[in-house]
This record gives structure tokens, C-alpha cells and sequence, in this order.
């Protein structure tokens, strides 16, 4: 007899550990774990990880009945250029359009400033004879012989990938299907990414771009995910291999394969989905998620109870400004990466301390992992000031070496700057509370959002560590740690709906658009939607939500609107100005007298299979005495005026419902631990978050 399907397995690949969660589907039961990620293959780290948990929770993988995946993949292999040798065709007289870009500088104070490096160099692109206009029309035919000619180039150069982008092929993409169509005869076996399917929406650059990275991570991205699937369908696994897409919701590894720039942040979209889960239960509609592991640090807001979403995302930034990075024309959750994590490395250039955005990752990673790092990192810092229990780290199944922590710190930081041991480890310490500081004002002040208002939910393996005096410093007041923060992210996954986004392009003056025909544009993306939903194989309700980006007539960019259900109209019309108005208000602080012209460029539709949730009510045991689960005391560095004050640790497990926490104080996890200080009063809820009141000062 099959063991009975009773389990639900999430696992996150990150740059220093990769994530697992277990849930019950009935119990809501939650098992949890932790191993470090294997760069050099990420599916190997998978496979030992896994095997060590299903051991642990005593599961066997063929009980697992859905198994829903997160991974940086993609934006690693555009990041570090390691992606396949990929060939561009494009239409005649716009070979350069990856190198020409957009006029606007990402630094205007800057006059020298460079543009983005593009993902592919210039002897890679070649030119195709045709013509397509605005409206759809053929100007100029496509001529198949330069077609062949130019494919004929890219299969002697050794083509591994192909992207196929011509001017307007979103308002009609027969050339782009034809040459498709050639290119499978030219070069088989060679995957072909076309604009039109990819991001079938205008601006060219943005829409050509989109393709490239598309085609370029591919190969690579397929290799892996087929590796993934292998080795899960040989340990047992009879489901179906689920991915986050970068807007939070799941898809089939199918799906995303034929289209991997939809996941190429997907493991930090899943911490997002976790944070407004969580805030949802604790009653927080608007908050900060916060995310620190071992490489990088994530922040996003989510507002009215939903994180906020971006229509294009960028890759392979530059110090944080928007503009600078490589565009993808994909939506997604919009949030801030830094690379500030417990793998950060620390050191001292022209005088000057700084941490990150180097790590040492999972190999060798930080000194006091023993393994052959020597650089100073996040972690060790936090090792020498008392914030880790070296005998406990992982729960118990890693020792932290102190003395190679406190040698680490000494050479690479305390000596160059002539300093005493202590203070180079709370430089550090503070320094990269500071980066993250920065990130979570792009994400709150930058978007308008007063961060006192809000609270923060923290999670990463190193995120409580520095979440209290985080929160403090922007003036944030409540501070939510969600029980197994340390795997939040993979938790998320769980969480998550399947969802599909759809687009297509139809520039419109809104006081006579062409309603029926804006209709028949819905009309055929719901169709597609449905289709893919019915691919993914899950039941449950579906919800549809249109929208459309608009401006003002004469502007350069839009605002998503949302857009009434039904059949559409004049009737429509007034509603659309209304919303943009507040919308625009709201980004602006104004917006512009009633009857001015409105102008709509893209229409979407966003269609979300709701997933059953899981019960994240904490099952475990504990006492609403806090003063049953001290373990026992430990020095720990406060601050530069109060050095080391003995603070009780708690065990976290121990903790049950209504158990209150007065600061300083440290409470431990397997995966985590969470650093409250002097002041600060933390209580834990029915779901096992542990809820903490931050102190002014």
C-alpha cells in the first residue's frame, strides 16, 4: 500500500544556507531545518538537507504530496555573468539598443557616470531585415534569408541560448514566431526566447532586455531544475516540483522553466508572503518585513496587507539606485537587496571600516565556522559579543570556533584600525545595522511611507539578531519575530497562492478607448490565464483582479489603476479616473484638476488560485511562565556605555502563549536567536510569534 500523501515540503536555496520546512497537512505539525548551500551545485545541498530533516521529522519523501521551491538562481547568474554564450536578433538599424538604453543617468550628480554593462556583448547580435509598426501593420516583410544568415552566425559563434526581440513585436509577433520557427531547424536543441511571449509590452529596451535574461539564464536554470526533479523522483518523490514566481505566487517547474526570469528572486518573495501572513495574524496590516541571512539582507513594505508589488524589477543594481540595474519587464514583489548578512565580510580600507557587500558564503564561510575562512564576518562579530552561543549553533549541530572568530576580527579589523578587540566587533555590528537602516528607508521613506508608523517583522537566520536595534533606530515600535524564523522564507512557500500575471500593450487616449476592443484583450488573457492555472494542477477558488497603467495624456510613465470587473465601457471610465487620482495623489502628494486627460499604455490581469493556508497555530509544548524556559545566563555586549551585562537565554520551545520577556534578554531557536535589550518587552501570541514593544532608547 502507498503511504498516505499527509506532508507539505518548502525548501529556499540562499547564498549561505538552504531552508526546509515540513508541515502536516492536518496537524499543521512543523518540522524544520537548516544546511549549508552547496554553490558549486545548489541540488546537492538540496538532497543532504532534505535527507537530514525526513530522517528528524521521521517522514518518508513519497508521504510529501506537494513540494514548492525558492531559489535566487537566476539573479545569481545574471549577477556573476555566469549564465549561457547568447545570441540577440533584432530588427535592422537597432543592434545597439541594449548598449544605448535609456537617457536617464542613475546618479545625476555624477556627470561621468557609466550605464550598465549589458549582458551580452555587441559581436553577439545580430540584425534582421523587417518592419513591424505601432499599430501591428507590416512595413517591411521579414525577410527569412537574413534570418538564416543570422542564425547561421550564431550556431558557428556556438550559440547556447537564442533571444528574439524586434521593434513593436508586441503590438504584433508574427515575425518573432516565424523566426522561432526557423530557429528550431537552424539550431535545434538550442532554447529560443521571443519578446513577445516573454513581455509582450511596449518599450524596447525594457522589452529586450527582458528577452536577453531570459535566454541567458535558460540552459543553466533548466539543468538545474531537471537535476532537481531527478533526484527528487529517485528519493521518492511522486508530486509535482513547485516554483515561486518573483510577484509571491507558485507556478509548475514546467511553467517556470519556459519562462525563468518570472523566478529570478523567488526565495525573497516567499519571505514576504510569510511577513504579511504573519502580520494578518497579529493584526499589522502595514509593516516592514525584514530579511537577514548569511549573504543579504531583504527589505519590503507591505501595505493594507499586501506587500508592495512592482510592474518591473531590476537586476545586478548599483548601490541601491533605481535606474542603474539591468530592467526586467516582469512584475514582482518590489523590495530592496543588500548584500549586509551573517557571511558579510568586514575590513578596513583607507582608514575606514566596512562591511560587505563581499561574503564568505557557504564555502569557506565565516572563521568561526572553521573551515578555512579567515576574513572577519558579520558572525563573528556577533560570536565575540555574546550574541551566539557557540555550543548551540544550528542547534546544536555546528560548534562555533570563538578563538578563530576573535583572531578573524583582530587581524582583519582591530589592528588596522588600532583598536581594542570589542570595539572593532561592535563597529561591525553596528556598521551593518546601519546598511540595513538604509535599506528599509528606500522601502518605507522612499515610498512614501513614514517607518514609525509601522512595525517589522524579522526573520533570517541573523535577522532577529539585529531586528530590536534596527527597529529603534528608524523609530519603529513593534518588533514581530514569527516562531522557526529562521526558516520564515520557506515557510512562505507554503503560503503562497498559484498566480498568474498577464499583459499586453494598447496605448489608448481613456476619453474615447476602444472599450470592445479592451474587452477582447481580457477576454483572450483570461483564457491564458485559465490555461495555465488548469496546468498547475491545484484546486481551489480563483480570484481575478484587473488593471491598467496610466498617465496623465503627454507623460513618459504610468501608475497601475485598478480597472472594474464586468464588461467594459464609458460607464468604466470614471471609476479608472478616480483611482489614478488617488493613486497619483498618493505618490505625488497631488494630483491634477478633474477632465484633465488620461492616457492608458498596458492592461493586466492578475488570476490567483487561493491555496489553503497553513495552520500556523503553535502545537507545541511551553509555560506562560517565561522563568521555566531559562536555560541559564550569559554575558552579552549592550552597548559601548554598558559593555557586558548578563542576560538570561530563553528556549524558545520552552516558551508557551502569554509568556512575557523583559530585555536584555536572549531567547534561542535552532535556526535563530533573537537579541532583546535593555527595555524592551516581548510576549508570546497563540502562533508562537513572539511579540516585542521596543524601548525608546
Amino acid at each position: 500500500m502507498a503511504p498516505a500523501m499527509s506532508w507539505r515540503l518548502g525548501f529556499d536555496i540562499g547564498g549561505t544556507f538552504t531552508d526546509f520546512v515540513l508541515q502536516h497537512v492536518d496537524t499543521g505539525e512543523i518540522a524544520v531545518g537548516k544546511h549549508l548551500t552547496t554553490p558549486d551545485d545548489p541540488s546537492e545541498g538540496v538532497f543532504l538537507g532534505l535527507a537530514d530533516l525526513l530522517v528528524t521529522a521521521g517522514v518518508d519523501l513519497a508521504e510529501v504530496q506537494q513540494a514548492v521551491h525558492g531559489t535566487t538562481l537566476g539573479a545569481n547568474l545574471v549577477i556573476e555573468r555566469k549564465g549561457a554564450t547568447t545570441f540577440l536578433l533584432a530588427t535592422r538599424g537597432f543592434r545597439d539598443i541594449l548598449e544605448i538604453q535609456r537617457q536617464l543617468r542613475y546618479n545625476i550628480n555624477d556627470l561621468f557616470v557609466d550605464k550598465h554593462p549589458p549582458l551580452i556583448p555587441r559581436n553577439q547580435i545580430r540584425e534582421v531585415t523587417e518592419r513591424v509598426l505601432a499599430d501591428g501593420s507590416v512595413a517591411v516583410p521579414l525577410d527569412e534569408r537574413s534570418v538564416r544568415e543570422a542564425l547561421e552566425a550564431a550556431r558557428a559563434a556556438g550559440a547556447e541560448a537564442l533571444a528574439v526581440a524586434y521593434l513593436h513585436a508586441y503590438a504584433n509577433p508574427a515575425h518573432e514566431e516565424r523566426t522561432a520557427v526557423l530557429a528550431a531547424e537552424v539550431l535545434p536543441g538550442v532554447p529560443v526566447t521571443v519578446s513577445s511571449g516573454v513581455s509582450p509590452q511596449y518599450r524596447e529596451y525594457e522589452r529586450t532586455s527582458t528577452a536577453v535574461i531570459n535566454a541567458y539564464i535558460t540552459p543553466k536554470f533548466r539543468a538545474y531544475l531537471t537535476a532537481l526533479e531527478d533526484g527528487l523522483r529517485a528519493r521518492g518523490f511522486r508530486r509535482q516540483l513547485y516554483l515561486m514566481h518573483n510577484t509571491g505566487g507558485v507556478a509548475t517547474a514546467a511553467m517556470t522553466a519556459r519562462f525563468p526570469v518570472r523566478s529570478l528572486d523567488s526565495g525573497p518573495a516567499g519571505g514576504a508572503i510569510l511577513a504579511t501572513h504573519v502580520g494578518a495574524l497579529t493584526g499589522q496590516q502595514d509593516l516592514v518585513a525584514f530579511d537577514m541571512g548569511g549573504t543579504t539582507a531583504k527589505a519590503t513594505l507591505v501595505e493594507h496587507g499586501r506587500p508592495l508589488a512592482s510592474e518591473r524589477l531590476e537586476v545586478d543594481m548599483i548601490a541601491m539606485r533605481p535606474g542603474s540595474g539591468l530592467p526586467v519587464n516582469v512584475p514582482g514583489v518590489d523590495l530592496v537587496e543588500i548584500g549586509a548578512g551573517g557571511g558579510s565580510i568586514a575590513r578596513v580600507e583607507r582608514g575606514l571600516l566596512r562591511v560587505g557587500p563581499e561574503s564568505a558564503g557557504a564555502d569557506p564561510g565565516p572563521a568561526c565556522y572553521a573551515r578555512g575562512g579567515r576574513d572577519a564576518t558579520v558572525t563573528d562579530a556577533n560570536l565575540v559579543l555574546g550574541y551566539l552561543d557557540p555550543e548551540y549553533f544550528l542547534g546544536g549541530t555546528r560548534r562555533l570556533d570563538v578563538d578563530a572568530a576573535r583572531a578573524a576580527v583582530e587581524r582583519s579589523v582591530a589592528k588596522p584600525l588600532g583598536t581594542g578587540l570589542l570595539e572593532a566587533a561592535w563597529g561591525i555590528h553596528q556598521l551593518v545595522t546601519l546598511n540595513m537602516e538604509g535599506a528599509i528607508r528606500v522601502v518605507s521613506i522612499g515610498r512614501g511611507k513614514d517607518p514609525r508608523g509601522l512595525a517589522c517583522v524579522t526573520f533570517g537566520g541573523a535577522g532577529p539578531i539585529h531586528g530590536a536595534r534596527l527597529a529603534r533606530s528608524l523609530g519603529i515600535r513593534r518588533l514581530i519575530v514569527p516562531f522557526a524564523a529562521g526558516v520564515a522564507s520557506a515557510i512562505g512557500l507554503l503560503i503562497a497562492d498559484a498566480r498568474i500575471d498577464l499583459g499586453r500593450t494598447l496605448v489608448v487616449g481613456l476619453d474615447d478607448a476602444p472599450w470592445d476592443r479592451i474587452s477582447r484583450l481580457f477576454e483572450e488573457m483570461a483564457s491564458e490565464g485559465a490555461a495555465q492555472l488548469t496546468e498547475t494542477g491545484l484546486g481551489g477558488s480563483w480570484t481575478v483582479a484587473r488593471s491598467t497603467e496610466v498617465r496623465y495624456a503627454g507623460q513618459g510613465h504610468e501608475l497601475p489603476v485598478p480597472v472594474p470587473a464586468g464588461p467594459l465601457g464609458p460607464w468604466a471610465l470614471p471609476a479608472i479616473q478616480r483611482a489614478h487620482a488617488d493613486v497619483y495623489a498618493g505618490h505625488y502628494g497631488y494630483a491634477e484638476p478633474e477632465g484633465t486627460p488620461l492616457e492608458a499604455a498596458n492592461w493586466k490581469m492578475e488570476i490567483v488560485c487561493v491555496s489553503p493556508k497553513p495552520d500556523l497555530t503553535r502545537r507545541h509544548g511551553g509555560s506562560a511562565d517565561a522563568r521555566a524556559a531559562v536555560k541559564r545566563e550569559r554575558p552579552v555586549y549592550v552597548s559601548a556605555d554598558a559593555g557586558f551585562v548578563s542576560c538570561p537565554v530563553y528556549d524558545r520551545y520552552r516558551l508557551g502563549t502569554g509568556a512575557q520577556i523583559t530585555g536584555p534578554a536572549i531567547v534561542e531557536e535552532r535556526e535563530t536567536t533573537v537579541v532583546l535589550l535593555p527595555g524592551d518587552r516581548g510576549v508570546v501570541d497563540g502562533y508562537g510569534n513572539l511579540i516585542v514593544d521596543l524601548a525608546t532608547q
